[in-house]
C-alpha cells in the first residue's frame, strides 16, 4: 500500500514540474500577447504611469533574478565541476553583453542608414525587439534546465519567478510593437498580430535551449552567466532609459526597488 502511496505521490510531483514548466515557457509569450492586445482597448498608447510601473518592476526583478538566480547558481555549478568560481560568471556575462551590444549597435547603429533604406522604420523596430526576446528565452530556458538538474541549487519556484518577472516586462514591450502600427492606420488585428509574433521567439528559444542544455551540462554555468549578461544588457539599454525625466520616474525608481526587493526575498525564501 505505501508503494501505491509513493507512485502517486511521485506522479503527483511530476505533474506539478510538468505544469511549473509549461507556465515558464508560456508566460513570457502571453506578457507579449497582452501587451499586444492593448490596440483593441485605447485608442493612442499605454498609459505613462501604468508603463513606468511596469518598466520599473521588471527591470528590478530582472536585474535580481541576473545576480541570485543566474549568476550565483553559475557559481555554485563551477564550484561542482571544479572549475575557478569566477571564470564561467565572468566569461558568460561579458559574451552576453557583448553579442547583445554587436546586434544592437553594429546592426541597427552603426549601419542605421543603410537598413533605413531596406526597410520601414517600424519593421527595424519589430526586428529590434524580437531580437531582444531571444535572449529573454535562453534565460528561462537556461534556469529551467538548472533547476531540472539533479542536486540544483536552483528550484523550479525560482524559474517560475523568473518568467513571471520576463512575463511583465514583455507587456509594454508588446504595446510598444503594437502601438505604432495603429497610428499608421495598419488596423488593429494586423497590430496585434505582429506584436505576438515579436514575442513568438520567447518559448521557441526557451524549449531549445532546455533541449541543448540536458546534452552540454558543462557549459551550463556559461550559459547561466551569458543570459545574466543578455538580460542585464536589455535592462540597461532597453527599459532604464524609458524611465524618462519627467514626474513618472520617480514611480520608476519605486517600482524597479520593489520589484527587486521581492525577487530577492523569492529567490532566497524559495532556495
Amino acid at each position: 500500500m505505501s508503494n501505491i502511496i509513493k507512485v502517486k505521490v511521485l506522479n503527483f510531483l511530476l505533474e506539478v514540474v510538468a505544469i511549473e514548466l509549461f507556465l515558464g515557457i508560456i508566460l513570457p509569450f502571453i506578457g507579449t500577447a497582452l501587451g499586444s492586445a492593448m490596440v483593441f482597448l485605447i485608442k493612442s498608447k499605454i498609459n505613462a504611469k501604468i508603463e513606468k510601473i511596469l518598466l520599473g518592476f521588471a527591470s528590478g526583478v530582472m536585474i535580481a533574478a541576473s545576480i541570485w538566480s543566474l549568476l550565483l547558481p553559475s557559481i555554485e555549478m563551477a564550484i561542482k565541476q571544479s572549475i575557478i568560481p569566477f571564470v564561467p560568471a565572468s566569461v558568460g556575462l561579458f559574451l552576453g553583453v557583448v553579442i547583445l551590444l554587436f546586434i544592437d549597435g553594429i546592426i541597427f547603429k552603426i549601419n542605421k542608414e543603410k537598413y533605413e533604406n531596406i526597410f520601414k522604420k517600424r519593421t527595424m523596430m519589430i526586428l529590434a525587439i524580437t531580437l531582444h526576446n531571444i535572449p529573454e528565452g535562453m534565460a528561462v530556458g537556461v534556469i529551467y534546465a538548472f533547476a531540472l538538474t539533479p542536486n540544483s541549487s536552483v528550484t523550479m519556484s525560482q524559474a517560475l519567478t523568473l518568467a513571471i518577472g520576463i512575463a511583465i516586462q514583455n507587456i509594454p514591450e508588446g504595446s510598444i510593437v503594437s502601438m505604432p502600427l495603429i497610428i499608421d492606420k495598419k488596423g488593429k488585428i494586423k497590430a496585434f498580430i505582429c506584436g505576438i509574433l515579436s514575442g513568438i521567439v520567447e518559448p521557441i528559444f526557451t524549449i531549445i535551449t532546455i533541449l541543448i542544455s540536458q546534452f552540454i551540462n558543462p557549459i551550463l554555468p556559461y550559459m547561466l552567466s551569458f543570459a545574466a549578461g543578455a538580460m542585464i544588457y536589455v535592462v540597461i539599454d532597453d527599459l532604464i532609459p524609458k524611465f524618462g525625466e519627467n514626474i513618472y520616474k520617480v514611480l520608476a525608481i519605486i517600482s524597479f526597488t520593489i520589484g527587486f526587493l521581492i525577487m530577492m526575498i523569492l529567490d532566497v525564501a524559495l532556495g
